[in-house]
């Protein structure tokens, strides 16, 4: 009778007063946890391959399009000097545009972190915040509009300036553009456009910092800005590194803001001189017109973008795993 019974307790898991035993609840949760834990792991493994097979296909389909550019004459090529040299004025000129936006942006957005984050009260830095979000909100064609609408001529009188006190340096060599839209506009556009994702970003890896890293700074009789650069700023750097990067992607691949700042035209090493162009603003103004080897140009064009952009990011990757030690990435 006993024995039945100690039985009967093991298969269904209940002791004669109804109550399930303890032992019973403990492994049906377990392999109910295992079995959502294997579902979301097969979820997360297959959209991590996706990633990589939307990459890949990206990467055949652009190579498979550009192929035709090997077979085409040089003087049947745009400019008529071959493939290299039609396309290598435009990757000079995205990474000219993306690196002045950089330049401009990157310490602007990692001061107004810092000052959201451990300098404002909160009610001010609650707006100030919500203003930063929100130019991520606008859309490019406006940020061109303004910029060429408002930005160049505004800056052009500038221009003239530069060109006749700092003309001997190459970069601001005459004649400045009398509309103002320059390669040094494009760039400040851009960098209005990038500086939400520095300053959001590196608002949130500040705010992150260990509390005691920064009261034990300052208990060993460190300022605000000793503490900032003892304690926030080496714990935060691979965040900012990795800001600037997703910066640097949208920099280079921003197409309509550029493509109205900028009047097309040859390469000018000259910031201030009318010409100049990048990869993106190239593809979004031919594109639609173009058939047969001009379209085989402007993919192999966007092919040349796509390995810059994945280099950038191949790099990225290599400073953020050296430089982790004591940092957010940990």
């Amino acid at each position: 009778m006993l024995t039945n019974l100690s039985d009967s307790e093991e298969r269904t898991g209940r002791r004669p007063g109804g109550e399930t035993s303890r032992s019973s609840l403990a492994n049906a949760d377990t392999s109910g946890g295992r079995a959502g834990d294997k579902i979301f792991s097969g979820l997360s493994l297959g959209a991590g391959i996706l990633i990589f097979v939307m990459l890949a296909a990206v990467a055949i389909f652009l190579t498979w399009q550009a192929s035709p550019v090997l077979d085409i004459p040089a003087t049947s090529v745009s400019g008529g000097e071959g493939f290299l040299n039609y396309v290598y004025p435009l990757v000079l000129g995205t990474l000219v545009a993306a690196i002045i936006a950089l330049l401009i942006a990157t310490p602007v957005g990692i001061l107004v972190a810092l000052y959201i984050s451990h300098y404002a009260p909160a009610k001010v830095a609650k707006p100030v915040g919500y203003v930063i979000d929100l130019l991520a909100a606008i859309p490019s064609v406006v940020y061109g509009a303004w910029g060429m609408t408002v930005l160049s001529p505004a800056l052009a009188p500038f221009y003239t300036w530069l060109s006749e006190n700092f003309g001997f340096i190459p970069l601001f060599a005459g004649p400045a553009s009398a509309t103002g839209r320059t390669m040094m506009t494009a760039g400040i556009v851009l960098s209005i456009m990038i500086l939400p994702i520095i300053t959001s970003l590196c608002r949130e890896i500040f705010i992150q910092t260990p509390q005691l890293h920064e009261e034990a700074s300052l208990a060993l009789g460190a300022t605000r800005f000793e503490m900032i650069r003892q304690a926030v700023l080496p714990f935060a750097r691979t965040g900012i590194i990795s800001s600037v990067m997703l910066a640097l992607g949208r920099a280079l691949g921003e197409t309509m803001a550029v493509a109205l700042v900028l009047s097309t035209g040859g390469l000018q090493w000259s910031l201030i001189r009318t010409g100049n162009n990048t990869i993106a603003a190239e593809i979004a103004l031919n594109y639609p017109e173009a058939f047969g080897n001009r379209l085989a140009e402007l993919i192999a064009a966007g092919l040349m973008l796509f390995i810059i952009t994945l280099i950038v990011n191949f790099i990225a990757r290599a400073i953020i795993a050296r430089y982790k030690e004591f940092s957010g990435a940990n």
